[in-house]
């Protein structure tokens, strides 16, 4: 839910449930070999069955003989989480043990999925969005006088207008990083009766159109009636129909990159 009501974000809401296991008598050699072959596996979890056993990490194999059975090597000593522990205290434990991802079991020690740290910042980008559209729609009611509803849904990129012209070539590179990771928070979108006007993640959409990326997460402001908005005015000054009318400027950085930089100047 986006009204603010919305109870604590849970490790259920942001793991992996899909998880790659491994079984204790299976070769160094092998379990490297699958390491290998999937994407962003840095450890993988030792299972009979769905019961967890241990866990075996890249780096627990790196002195290991190809020919010795996993169980040999694997992590007996287990640190996990459970499905409903909340999602701040799972990322304490990833802050303070050093490890990257834990395999979340249930009440039986079954293996149910599994949270990394890239799953933990992704709830808390995630949770800084619901305030923003909050008060976007808050003002757009008290300024037109109009009645609007949230939707969380996925938006087509053909779709959007945008309402911004420029965007900066050293803030795509971050944006780039953040959807190829899955990290990018969901865009800000205003339907306005059938309109969508993109009020806020034009990296976000830039990087994803040069990505190839059709579609992407977003909040949706639905107004119940047409009315003449000023970024809907500002895209038909500037001429702004399509992703592809966004400018990119490589010439300068980011306003929040060059206050850095002045920053680090100043103290010097």
């Amino acid at each position: 839910m986006v009204d603010g009501r919305e109870s604590k974000p849970r490790v259920r809401d942001y793991m992996t449930s899909e998880v790659e296991t491994v079984s204790a008598d299976e070769t160094v050699a092998d379990v490297a070999r699958q390491m290998a072959e999937s994407d962003g596996h840095g450890g993988v979890p030792v299972c009979d069955g769905r019961h967890v056993e241990g866990f075996v990490a890249a780096r627990d194999l790196l002195l290991a003989d190809d020919n010795d059975p996993v169980f040999k090597l694997m992590t007996r000593d287990l640190v996990v989480a459970h499905p409903e522990m909340e999602i701040t205290d799972a990322a304490r434990v990833i802050l303070r043990s050093g490890i990257n991802r834990l395999p979340v079991v249930d009440d039986a020690g079954n293996l149910v999925g599994i949270i990394s740290n890239a799953d933990v910042i992704r709830s808390q980008i995630e949770r800084a969005t619901p305030g923003k559209v909050n008060k976007l729609k808050r003002t757009l009611q008290n300024i037109h006088g109009v009645g609007a509803t949230e939707e969380r849904r996925t938006v087509r990129l053909e779709g959007l207008r945008p309402t911004q012209s420029k965007v900066y070539s050293d803030e795509l590179e971050g944006r780039s990083y953040e959807l190829e990771n899955g990290l990018a928070e969901p865009l800000v979108v205003i339907d306005n009766d059938g309109e969508l006007l993109l009020a806020d993640g034009h990296h976000r959409v830039k990087a994803a159109h040069k990505l190839d990326i059709e579609e992407m997460d977003a909040y949706v402001i639905v107004l119940d009636q047409r009315v003449e908005l000023g970024m809907s005015e500002t895209a038909r000054k500037e001429d702004l129909h399509e992703i592809d009318d966004i400018q990119e400027v490589d010439y300068a950085h980011h306003p929040l990159v060059e206050t850095t930089h002045r920053l680090q100047e100043s103290g010097r």
